[in-house]
Formats: C-alpha cells, sequence, structure tokens
C-alpha cells in the first residue's frame, strides 16, 4: 500500500469518528430542544420572559472555564451563544403556538383613502413630490404643499392632513436621512409607496445659454445626481430646498446667468426654457416617496414592512437581531443606519422585510426583536 493510500484511509477513519461525534451532537441536540419545550411551558404558565440575559451570561462563563485553551474558549463561547439564541427562538414560536402574540394593532383595508382627503407634500408645483402626489392619488384630491418635511409631518399629526408625500430614497444617492429620522420623531405610519423616474433638465430664462450661466440652484441631491453634467463647467452651485423652488427662483430672478435643475415640466409652469435634457448621471435615477398616515392602517395586499431598533453597543447584537429574521424564514430587503441623538458612535438600524405584519414568521420575528432589541418600532406595513 502506497503512502498516498495510506493517508486517505487514515482520512476516512477521522471522518467516520467526526461522523459519529456530529450524530451524538445532533441527538443531544433535539434532546436539549426538548427541555426548552418544557422551559416555553413554564413561561406561558408564570409570564417569564424568555430572554434572561443573566442567566445567559453565568452559564457561558460556567462553560468557557471547563476549556482547556483559549482557542476552545472562544470556540465554546461562540456555539453555546448561538445554541441559547436559537432555544429562545423556539421559544418565541411555542409560545405564538398558544396564542400568546403581541398586538400589533395594524387595521387591514381594502382601500387605503377616499375622494375627500387632504394631502400635504413639500415643495411646490413642479416638485418631484408633487409628481409621486399625483401618480398616487390623481388630480381630484385636495392637495397643499409646506415648506418642509418636518411641517408635512406635523400636519399629520395634527389632523391637518390625511396624508403626506415625503422622499425616503433614490437609487443613485440613497437615503434621505432627515426623513428617517422625523419617521422616529413622530408616530406617523407608512402607508405605500411610489417610485418615479428622475428626469433633471438644466432651464434657464428666455434666451439664456450655457455660456452665460454663473450659477446653478437645485436641491443638493439634484446638483449631486448631475455631478457628471456640473463637472464641465465651473458654476457656483446654490442650495435650494426643492428642484421646483429652484427654478421658479431662476424665473423670479430672470438673469441669463442663473440656472435651475429640476423636471422638464417646470419649463412650461415657471416660463423657462430647456437648455439641457437629462443631465442625470444615471439613466435609471429613481426616488422611492412613502405615503404617510397617523393611523396604523395597510391595505389587504401589503408586503413590505419597515421596523427601526437599535442594540446594544457590543459585538454580535445586530448579527443577534438579524437572526430572529432568518430564522423565521423572513426576507431583509434592505438595512440603513442613522446616528442615534445624543449617543456618539451609536446608531438604530431600520431593516425593511417582505410580509404582512400578521403572518406567523413576521409575528415570531418581531416578537424577538422586540424582547432582544432596544426601543424596537414598527413604522409602517406598505
Amino acid at each position: 500500500m502506497s503512502n498516498n493510500e495510506e493517508r486517505q484511509l487514515d482520512l476516512k477513519d477521522i471522518r467516520s469518528e467526526i461522523d459519529v461525534i456530529d450524530k451524538e451532537l445532533v441527538d443531544l441536540f433535539e434532546k436539549r430542544m426538548k427541555l426548552c419545550r418544557d422551559v416555553a411551558e413554564f413561561k406561558f404558565k408564570t409570564g417569564k420572559a424568555v430572554l434572561d440575559r443573566e442567566r445567559e451570561n453565568e452559564k457561558l462563563a460556567t462553560l468557557t472555564s471547563l476549556a482547556k485553551d483559549d482557542f476552545s474558549k472562544h470556540g465554546i463561547e461562540e456555539l453555546f451563544t448561538q445554541i441559547m439564541s436559537m432555544s429562545r427562538k423556539y421559544q418565541y414560536r411555542l409560545l405564538a403556538s398558544k396564542g400568546l402574540n403581541d398586538t400589533l394593532e395594524f387595521n387591514f383595508v381594502d382601500r387605503l383613502w377616499k375622494d375627500d382627503v387632504k394631502v400635504a407634500y413639500q415643495g411646490i408645483p413642479g416638485a418631484y413630490s408633487h409628481e409621486a402626489l399625483r401618480s398616487y392619488f390623481g388630480e381630484y384630491v385636495e392637495e397643499y404643499n409646506v415648506p418642509t418635511w418636518r411641517k408635512a409631518m406635523e400636519d399629520i399629526r395634527d389632523g391637518r392632513a390625511d396624508y403626506a408625500v415625503l422622499p425616503i430614497e433614490n437609487s443613485q444617492a440613497g437615503a434621505v436621512g432627515d426623513v428617517y429620522d422625523l419617521l422616529m420623531e413622530f408616530e406617523n405610519y407608512i402607508v405605500k409607496y411610489v417610485d418615479i423616474k428622475i428626469n433633471h433638465a438644466l432651464l434657464g430664462v428666455k434666451g439664456a445659454n450655457l455660456d452665460e450661466v454663473k450659477t446653478v440652484y437645485s436641491h443638493p441631491q439634484a446638483i449631486m445626481q448631475s455631478r457628471e453634467f456640473l463637472e464641465k463647467y465651473d458654476w457656483q452651485e446654490v442650495a435650494q430646498s426643492n428642484t421646483a423652488v429652484a427654478a421658479k427662483k431662476v424665473s423670479e430672478l430672470n438673469d441669463k446667468s442663473k440656472v435651475a435643475i429640476a423636471s422638464i415640466k417646470n419649463a412650461d409652469i415657471y416660463g423657462l426654457e430647456v437648455l439641457a435634457e437629462h443631465i442625470n448621471t444615471s439613466d435609471v435615477n429613481t426616488t422611492r416617496f412613502i405615503i404617510l398616515s397617523r393611523s396604523k392602517i395597510c391595505k389587504k395586499d401589503a408586503n413590505k414592512i419597515l421596523i427601526s431598533f437599535e442594540v446594544a453597543h457590543e459585538s454580535g447584537s445586530l448579527y443577534g437581531a438579524l437572526s430572529h429574521i432568518i430564522y423565521n424564514d423572513v426576507n431583509m430587503t434592505k438595512i440603513e443606519s442613522r446616528p442615534i441623538p445624543n449617543k456618539k458612535w451609536q446608531y438604530r438600524f431600520f431593516v425593511e422585510i417582505e410580509g404582512k405584519v400578521d403572518s406567523p414568521g413576521v409575528v415570531n420575528a418581531l416578537r424577538g426583536l422586540n424582547a432582544e432589541t432596544i426601543n424596537m418600532r414598527i413604522l409602517g406595513n406598505y
């Protein structure tokens, strides 16, 4: 027998021993989970919380103290951290099967709005927010504009508006951080989203030409989205609250050296000329706008949920939170983070998942997240 054949035989024997040990581990794991069922029954009867962090930390300390070296110590800590996490998820599922579910208090409706609603949007006619409003609500609802996103949120909260339209994300520039912050400050809920294709144009007063331009006005994101075009020119960039406001300002200034970046329809609205079309860098540039309500409502065919939460500032805490989504076979479609006010270098996470707030997998995932994260909120099912 050659040395190579002997080595292969040795490896086969080693793998056979590993297979025996792995089978024993599976048997022990299943035995442990059966005991977890008994634990869940006790917690169901007594109202005791599933997560007992002090008990878990004590058990990890005991188990790692049995290790013979540092490698084993770290491995045992990671192994049993995952086993205890799986045990908790199993207990959450068992408790849910007993009917012990947190009420989410969302009302499912066939239609989100009636013809007599009032809808607020930030900006002025011609703004992309206004286009998003018309895209969803049509032209025959009562609509009005407000100067800021905050004012739109206040008007929903105070009952002056039934709905508001705000941008939340652009496919090129990313998340609109200030809107995410406002979602945490106000108890308004996302009920729908609308995607609007962005097509920026360069607009000037009658008779203007590119050679005379010295200043360009627009929203900072529109300027960013048109960066490749603007790099050809040495123009001063002046930020405006939105693109339509920029177009209106250029019209009022009536100065050939000043131009605006806005949608092409603003040329007709404010009597401007189109100096250049399709100046945004990306041909697929799209902004997602959310429709917000003060009521916890969602359509019966809603299939996305946005949640927010914080986690302890320690290793593995985010993974532990997201594992509830994985365990319950819920698909996560995106994650964003925002700094937490007054907590240096700590962040709040916004996670979008697929599903409805009353489906079993989602309910179990949200139950685990609510128990094991900080300040978890459901921001809408849409």
